[in-house]
């Protein structure tokens, strides 16, 4: 049984749904509802391909406290009547958490996929979803070796597993199919190639302080080609409570695009700006350079080798955002392509299916 919620949580779902139906597998799908706009939600199902969930529990939106006890009071329904032999748990909403404390309770094996992520940060509520996750699943499937080892600090080294990043997988097959032009650029002609940067801005301490919001907007309003920024539900409305102008400057707002379209836009900007944990990452494995707006990083390869910038000062947003590119490099701390079916194989061997 998968568990999913949220827009990244979608994209990982993808190659893993492919590699358990390759292996002759039966899933089940549970979409906890946490991510209900359209866009962000049933249209990923239909673009990567995935199946139609098997139950649908319709959160909503709502504080954590909200949204995690929704889920909690739902789950032990669709444990009973599904009875899987292992619950598959992705990255670190509170579908994630939610999922993983209610099979654990009803001693269903739990795996947590994109295990021992840290930010060390822990005002993060994801930083805390994560944690508490990897120390309730009987099987953490790391994507990277800096992953592994922040596990075996906390003592989980034997029950974990070094899989890759299933994000690489689904990313390699979108940018393969942009490369067969089955995907176009929304973007463009309105914009040249390069001739934009791209931007997502909508964690909690970017937006929801009306000061902070509008630095960052400011920053952005002063770059020196249009910067795109594709405004969340949420975003829209928290920047209207605020007074806050978005569309300021050199910022466009567009409203979020599907995964595929969301490639082919960051593939021919001339760099992307956002505080998205995934997009760190997407940016890096397209080799686009990026700027992070947030303090700290769990993926600190893309730092390491200077494809990411961490800014958070106005002036820190503008130059890392119109910096130079970087170097070149042929590093792949995320994986080749194939983690999917790695993490589908520990699991069979690991908790003996």
């Amino acid at each position: 049984m998968s568990v999913v919620g949220a827009r990244p949580q979608f994209v990982k779902l993808a190659p893993i749904a492919t590699a358990l139906s390759d292996l002759g597998h039966e899933h089940v799908i549970v979409h906890t509802g946490q991510h209900y706009d359209p866009m962000l939600s049933d249209v990923f199902f239909r673009d990567l391909g995935i199946p139609e969930p098997d139950a649908h529990l319709g959160v909503g939106s709502g504080s954590h406290g909200v949204q995690t006890g929704s889920i909690l009071a739902q789950m032990d329904e669709e444990l009973e009547r599904f009875a899987p032999d292992c619950v598959l748990v992705y990255g670190d909403t509170n579908s994630t958490l939610a999922a993983a404390v209610s099979a654990v309770k009803l001693h269903y094996p739990v795996a947590h996929l994109e295990a021992g992520l840290r930010s060390f940060n822990r005002g993060m509520p994801e930083e805390h979803n994560r944690v508490l996750t990897d120390h309730a699943a009987d099987l953490c499937l790391a994507p990277t070796q800096v992953a592994m080892e922040h596990l075996a600090s906390e003592g989980l080294a034997a029950r974990s597993a070094l899989v890759g990043d299933v994000m690489t997988d689904v990313l390699f097959t979108v940018r393969d199919r942009i490369g067969d032009q089955q995907t176009a650029n929304p973007l463009l002609p309105e914009l040249s190639p390069e001739g934009y940067y791209l931007a997502t801005i909508h964690r909690a301490e970017n937006t929801d302080d009306p000061q902070r919001l509008c630095e960052v907007i400011a920053s952005l309003g002063a770059a020196d080609k249009p910067v795109v920024l594709l405004a969340h539900p949420r975003v829209r409305a928290r920047a209207a409570s605020h007074g806050v102008e978005l569309e300021q400057g050199s910022v466009i707002v567009r409203d979020p695009l599907p995964y595929p379209e969301l490639i082919a836009a960051a593939i021919d900007s001339a760099g992307v700006v956002t505080d998205s944990g995934g997009l760190q990452k997407e940016a890096f494995l397209l080799r686009v350079p990026c700027t992070t707006v947030r303090f700290e990083t769990e993926w600190v390869e893309t730092v390491d080798l200077g494809w990411n910038v961490l800014a958070n000062t106005p002036d820190d947003i503008l130059a890392a955002l119109t910096r130079p590119a970087p170097s070149p490099t042929d590093a792949a701390p995320y994986g080749d392509g194939h983690a999917a079916q790695r993490a589908v194989e520990a699991i069979v061997s690991r908790l003996s299916i």
